[in-house]
Parts: structure tokens; C-alpha cells; sequence
């Protein structure tokens, strides 16, 4: 008898008694509990969330920025209300902390009270960020804390998005206003450039009204100089000790009554003042060669000052057509520059002449200096040396008084002559070096006031002046720079049609493996009559192909016309899911004829193996390794991947090679069957008592 005969015979038993019939049915519907029922229950369960009920606090006190009143919470209250994710309910604090730990709702949101003032903080001093706080209870369940992460993200990134939009549109404002007021800075520098340039011009007339001055001041003091040559020594020296040894012996006099007691408390400030002294007279020396080095450049410019003034005098008075009406004045600058120009001559050639002197008193303030560090030292014994000193000075005064008498009276008017004239010259010199500096310093701030005004020009040139409508398109973009473009290839419409490549070969497999506990994977008739081994093993899976074919047919047809469930190549997947059945029945059947009553344990065990390593819900590579290496090598993992393309679209060569694996493993598992065959047609006494019957 050949092989569709004995199936059709093994078949034909299901039509025998009400209890086969009911069997076939079962067998038939079986994946439907598997596929259908499954992919039902889960069909779509994100077009559902608004079901879910979750906790909505709006704490929110509002804030004031700018002259405008921001209520950031009633704005996220009345979004959140608005969107079809979860069903929001507005409860108190205390309220959703209860309803979320004993699970009335699966998470709360809390907007905070400060959350307007802290967003509003974005335009002032001390920017803070807002915190929207979120509760979950994983207790509750899992799944949607995970989907409330995700929601709520897009929540904080639209609050944060609209929180920028104010305040970038306060930075454009501000640029606004920052380009108006350097546009009136900069018309300001032009009028100061304007200014500074009268006044440089005014400064130069100064400077030369005082070489005149200068000049004038500087005969008088030369020749007062030189009557008092000879009496100025003589006052110089016993004038001066007689009248310093005097003021010295009163002061000392009453400071020793006086300051004596202070002497002895305090002479630690004093050492310190000494030290004070002494790092005086060493910056002193260093000024005095300053003087020295400076001097004759000073006489070099004069000289030039005075031939420029001799050429202006000749150009405009001597050589003019028409002599200037400011002849008579120009010719007192140019008597003025020239005195100038002598007395900074004689200025440089006294700092030459006396270079001697000068040395010398660079030797004396050295010794101040020296001196003074030693009173420093004595000052813990000045009290001491203060008495001393006193009774020295006393009879030093009584010496010099007698000295200076006959000298003060001689040299008395020349000396007070003298002092006022070296004065007066060099306040004079002071005030046109000042007048100088002056005319210089005005000259380079008329160059900088012009710079200034170029660079204010410039300035207002390049920062941004933008009206309102730039100022929106601008703060679009900056207030949200990347936006997310999307392409969703082959997009499945919803959860259930994502997971059905994943559930259906599942809910096969099942069937596959109930249809062998119901029919033999070997025909016994076959094996006992001594068939061919091949004509067994078909005879055993012809019958189940059939069904499986059934279970395929009634499984779509729910799937597609009950659950909705949209294939982009219907045709091209219920034929391959043929082929699945096919090589699942010969897998299934295999495993049952070569292990007996085991092998129903090993086809639930390798459905578990190709469950958990398919790919079927998420990525295989974030499974551990040992899933990874099975990947690649059991059925259902090209079955999923060939049922995706199928079902939602794409290349075919994932299909194609499922084919190809499919078709190797059920010839593999029919030769596997035919061999067990061959085997089982030799009875052995642990065939007739088997350890194990299932």
C-alpha cells in the first residue's frame, strides 16, 4: 500500500466515534488559542492607554517675567488633559502618593510650586531649571513605567522647548537693543572726536604761552642764583643748622616730655617706620638717576622747540605778505621758547656739571638709607638714646645760634629772594611739562576718540538688528536646532501585527506537536507488514502535513478577517506557512519516532531553544551568547525573519533562504524518520515493555 493510502487510513480513524471527530476538531482549533488568542489579547494595547488611569498634581504658584505672567503647570495640566495618553485625574499631593503605592494609579505627575518661578528665572540673574517629578510603582506594573519614561520624556522636551523660546526671544530683543545703543555711542564718538580736537588745539596754544613764562621765571632765578652764590653758603650752612638746631631743640625738647613715655610703648611702630624711611630713600636714588638720564634729552627737545618756533615767527611775520595780527604775540612765544630753551639747556648742563654733586648725594641718601635701617635696629632703645640725644642737642643749639646770628641778617633778603624765585621757575617748568604731557596726551585721544567712533561704527554694523518676524523664525530654530526626520520602512500598524511572525510558527509548532500525540509518527500496520522505510515515514507525516495545512488555513482566517491583520504579500505567507507546517511535522515527527515517549520532552524542550533565541520580541543580541550561537542554526529563527518581509514588507532574500533551511531540515528529519524506521521493523523486548509510556 503506498504512502498517500496509509495516510489517508490514519486519517480516516478521526471519522470514527464522536470523540475522534471532537479530537480532529481540537486539533484544528488548537493553534488558534496559541496565535489568535495571543496576538489578540496585546493587539494594540498603546491605542489603549488612555484607559490607564495615572495621577495628575498641579502644585504650580505661576510666576511674573518681563511684565508677563507664566503659568507653565496649568499649560502642561491642559496639554496633558488634551492628549489621548493615559487617563489623567487632578488629585492632590497626598492623593496620588496613596493611589500609586496601593495601586489605584500606575504613576503620578507632580508639578512642583516654584516650577513657572524657576522657568521665569531664565531671563533674570540666577537661571534655575524646572523639575517635573514623577512617581512610579513598578510593584504596579513594569511596562508602564517604562512607556511613562518615554511619555514623559516628550513632555520635559516640549516644556523645555517652550521655556526656550522665551528666553532666546529676550537674547534677540536684547541684541536689538544692544545694536540702537551703539548706534548712539557711536555718534556720541564723533562729537567727542570733535571736542578733543578743539581742545588739542587750544592745549598747543598753551604750551606755547608757557615757554614764554618759562623763560622769563628762568632769567630771574639765574640771576638771583648768582648774587646769592656767595652769601647762599654761608646761609645755606649756618642759617639753616642754627635754625634747624633750634626747631630741632624745641621739638626734641617738648618731644622728649611729651613723647618720651611714648617712646618706650612703642618702639616697635618706630623701628617700622625707620624701615619705611630707608625703602624711601632707595627709591630716591633711583629717581635721581632718572634725572640724570632724562636731563639732556629735555635740553635736546627745546632746542628743537625753539628752532620750530623761530621758523613759524619767520614764516608768518618776517616772510608773510601780510604780517599775522598775532605777530606780536607769536614773537613773545618765540622769546618764551627760546629762554625755555636756554634754561633747559642750562638744566641739562647743570645735571652734566654736577654730576659730581649729584653722586654725591646719591652717596648721602645712601647713607640715610643705611641710617635709617640702623635706627630700625635701635629703635628697642630709643627712649634711652632720645635722653642722650636731647642733652647733645641742646648745646649743639647754643653753639650754632651764636654762629648764625651775623650770617642770617646778611643773607636774609637774598635768600628769601632766592627760594621764591627757584620756586616760581620750577612751578613754571612743572606746568609746561604738565602742558606738554597735555598736548601729547590730547593729541593720541584725538586718535583714539577716532578709532573709538570707527570701531563703534563697525560694532553697530555687525550686531544683528532683527524685527519681529526674524526674531520668531530665529527662536524657532534655536529653541529646538535638531529635529527628528523620520523613515519608517515597512512600518507595522500596530503590536499585534509587529509580533505575529513570532506568535504564528509558535502556535504551529504546538499544533504540530498535540497532532502526534493523537496520531502515530509511525504506522504501525506499515511497520509490521515490513513497507519500505521511506513509505513509513511519509505514511506518518502526510497525515499531520494535512492538518497542519487545516490549522494554517483556520489560523489566517481569524487572523486576517477577526483581528484585522494586514499582510503586504498574503498569497506568498500563507504558502510559505505551508512549508513551515511541513518541515515543523517532519521535525516533531522525527524526535517521536527515534525517542519514544522522550522525545515529546525534546520537542517542548527545542520549541523553548527557538523561542528564546528567534529574535522574536527583542533584538537576539541582546540575549546572552548562548542564544546568539543557536541563532542562526534552528528553523524558527529563519521563519520569523522570512514571516517580517512577508507580512510587512521587504527584500524577499530573507524569505528565500527560509526556503531553502526549511526544505533542508524536512528532507533531514524525513531521512532521520526513514532510519528510525528501519530500525523499529527489528522487535526488541524493550519495545514490547518500554521503560517510559507517555
Amino acid at each position: 500500500m503506498r504512502s498517500p493510502k496509509l495516510a489517508a487510513l490514519e486519517l480516516r480513524r478521526f471519522g470514527r466515534g464522536t470523540l475522534p471527530r471532537a479530537a480532529l476538531v481540537a486539533l484544528l482549533v488548537l493553534p488558534l488559542l496559541y496565535g489568535a488568542l495571543y496576538l489578540w489579547s496585546f493587539w494594540d494595547p498603546y491605542g489603549r492607554l488612555d484607559r490607564i488611569p495615572v495621577a495628575l498634581v498641579n502644585e504650580d504658584e505661576g510666576a511674573s517675567a518681563n511684565g508677563r505672567r507664566i503659568a507653565a503647570g496649568d499649560d502642561i495640566t491642559e496639554g496633558l488633559r488634551d492628549s489621548s495618553t493615559f487617563d489623567w485625574r487632578e488629585v492632590s499631593e497626598e492623593e496620588a502618593r496613596r493611589g500609586v503605592e496601593d495601586g489605584r494609579y500606575y504613576l503620578s505627575l507632580t508639578v512642583p510650586a516654584d516650577f513657572s518661578r524657576r522657568i521665569a528665572s531664565s531671563s533674570g540673574d540666577t537661571p534655575e531649571s524646572g523639575a517635573l517629578q514623577v512617581r512610579t510603582n513598578d510593584a504596579n506594573n513594569y511596562i508602564v513605567g517604562q512607556i511613562s519614561r518615554t511619555v514623559f520624556g516628550e513632555v520635559r522636551r516640549a516644556a523645555s522647548t517652550k521655556t526656550s523660546r522665551s528666553f532666546l526671544d529676550q537674547i534677540f530683543v536684547s541684541f536689538s537693543d544692544i545694536h540702537g545703543e551703539t548706534v548712539k555711542a557711536a555718534q556720541g564718538a564723533d562729537k567727542l572726536n570733535g571736542g578733543i580736537g578743539k581742545a588739542e588745539k587750544g592745549s598747543q596754544d598753551l604750551v606755547d604761552g608757557l615757554k614764554d613764562a618759562r623763560s622769563g621765571s628762568g632769567k630771574l632765578s639765574q640771576g638771583l642764583k648768582d648774587l646769592h652764590k656767595g652769601a647762599g653758603s654761608l646761609e645755606d650752612g649756618s642759617g639753616k643748622v642754627a635754625d634747624g638746631t633750634r626747631r630741632l631743640a624745641e621739638k626734641v625738647n617738648a618731644l622728649n616730655a611729651e613723647a618720651g613715655p611714648f617712646l618706650k610703648d612703642n618702639e616697635k611702630a618706630i623701628g617700622a617706620t625707620a624701615r619705611f624711611v630707608a625703602d624711601s630713600a632707595g627709591r630716591l636714588r633711583d629717581d635721581l638717576d632718572t634725572l640724570e638720564e632724562r636731563a639732556p634729552a629735555a635740553a635736546k627737545d627745546a632746542r628743537e622747540a625753539s628752532a620750530t618756533m623761530d621758523a613759524l615767527y619767520r614764516e608768518r611775520c618776517e616772510d608773510a605778505d601780510e604780517p599775522d595780527p598775532a605777530c606780536a604775540d607769536l614773537k613773545k612765544a618765540q622769546e618764551a621758547v627760546a629762554t625755555a630753551s636756554d634754561v633747559a639747556a642750562d638744566v641739562g648742563a647743570l645735571v652734566t656739571g654736577h654730576r659730581a654733586d649729584l653722586k654725591k648725594l646719591d652717596g648721602q641718601l645712601d647713607t640715610l638709607e643705611k641710617q635709617a635701617r640702623t635706627l630700625a635696629k635701635r629703635a628697642p632703645h630709643l627712649s634711652e638714646d632720645l635722653e642722650d640725644a636731647v642733652g647733645r642737642i641742646n648745646k649743639l643749639n647754643t653753639g650754632a645760634g651764636k654762629v648764625a646770628a651775623g650770617a642770617k641778617k646778611l643773607n636774609k633778603g637774598l635768600a628769601t629772594a632766592e627760594t621764591g624765585a627757584r620756586k616760581l621757575d620750577k612751578g613754571v617748568g612743572e606746568l609746561k611739562t604738565g602742558a606738554d604731557d597735555l598736548s601729547g596726551g590730547l593729541f593720541k585721544l584725538v586718535d583714539g576718540s577716532e578709532e573709538l567712533a570707527g570701531g563703534l561704527h563697525e560694532g553697530a554694523e555687525k550686531i544683528p538688528d532683527y524685527d519681529e518676524r526674524d526674531r520668531d523664525v530665529r527662536t524657532d530654530v534655536m529653541a529646538d536646532p535638531v529635529r527628528l526626520v523620520s523613515s519608517d520602512l515597512h512600518k507595522a500598524p500596530n503590536y499585534g501585527t509587529g509580533f505575529a511572525p513570532y506568535f504564528i510558527p509558535l502556535s504551529l509548532w504546538v499544533g504540530a506537536m498535540v497532532a502526534y500525540m493523537l496520531i502515530s509518527p509511525m504506522n504501525r500496520r506499515a511497520l509490521a507488514a515490513g513497507a519500505s522505510a521511506w513509505r513509513i515515514a511519509l505514511a506518518g507525516w502526510l497525515p499531520v502535513v494535512a492538518i497542519g495545512v487545516l490549522q494554517t488555513v483556520a489560523l489566517m482566517s481569524v487572523l486576517h478577517w477577526a483581528l484585522g491583520l494586514q499582510m503586504a504579500r498574503a498569497a506568498g505567507t500563507v504558502g510559505f506557512l505551508f512549508l513551515v507546517t511541513a518541515c515543523f511535522a517532519a521535525i516533531v515527527q522525527w524526535l517521536n519516532a527515534r525517542f519514544g515517549a522522550a522525545g515529546r520532552i525534546l520537542v517542548l524542550a527545542l520549541l523553548m531553544l527557538q523561542l528564546t533565541s528567534a529574535g522574536g520580541t527583542y533584538p537576539v543580541q541582546t540575549s546572552p551568547a548562548f542564544f546568539n550561537a543557536l541563532h542562526p542554526f534552528l528553523p524558527m529563527t529563519h521563519v520569523v525573519e522570512a514571516l517580517r518581509r512577508l507580512v510587512t514588507g521587504g527584500g524577499l532574500e530573507p524569505v528565500w533562504l527560509a526556503c531553502a533551511v526549511l526544505a533542508a531540515f524536512t528532507a533531514g528529519a524525513l531521512a532521520l524518520t526513514a532510519l528510525s524506521a528501519r530500525r523499529k521493523q527489528v522487535w526488541t523486548l524493550d519495545r514490547l515493555h518500554p521503560e517510559l509510556s507517555l
